[in-house]
């Protein structure tokens, strides 16, 4: 018998799942209404599957924006391959789950953080940095939803 509750990885699954479960019926239905999501990952999961020049001009993190044009929107237990535009250059990509650091929809103010636990010694303010500068920002005052408070020290 476990000597205590891993709440920590207990949100993380619960919190895959939630993005599991809204691309699953973005796949299925479509965006409906102004939804619209942020996804950023780590692009040096060994699972990403992103073309080399993404993946040359993203060595660390991208983030992706699923709005008004993809294509092929699949997802599994362990994530989820997508189609998207860039430059009117049509680019297939996989995305394991565990490879997430943000999933956000800015129209309604909703966001998940994906905390890692390699890293854990660094400062609060390089953990807030999360997307790149040359990537659309979602907006500051969505609801972002923090593992740390769950980590053992």
């Amino acid at each position: 018998m476990a000597t205590s509750i891993d709440y920590g990885n207990l949100m993380h699954r619960a919190m895959r799942s939630l993005i599991q479960n809204v691309l699953t019926d973005v796949g299925q239905n479509g965006l409906p209404g102004a939804h619209h999501f942020f996804i950023t990952f780590d692009t040096t999961h060994p699972d990403v599957q992103i073309a080399d020049w993404l993946r040359a001009r993203y060595p660390e993190e991208m983030t992706i924006v699923i709005q008004h044009w993809f294509e092929n929107l699949t997802v599994t237990d362990e994530g989820f391959t997508i189609t998207l535009n860039f430059g009117n250059q049509p680019e297939p990509m996989i995305i394991p789950f565990d490879a997430l650091r943000t999933f956000v929809d800015p129209s309604v103010e909703f966001g998940l953080r994906f905390e890692t636990q390699e890293g854990e010694d660094d400062d609060e303010e390089e953990e807030e940095d999360d997307l790149p500068p040359d990537d659309p920002q979602p907006p500051h005052n969505a609801q972002v939803v923090s593992l740390d408070q769950f980590r053992k020290n």
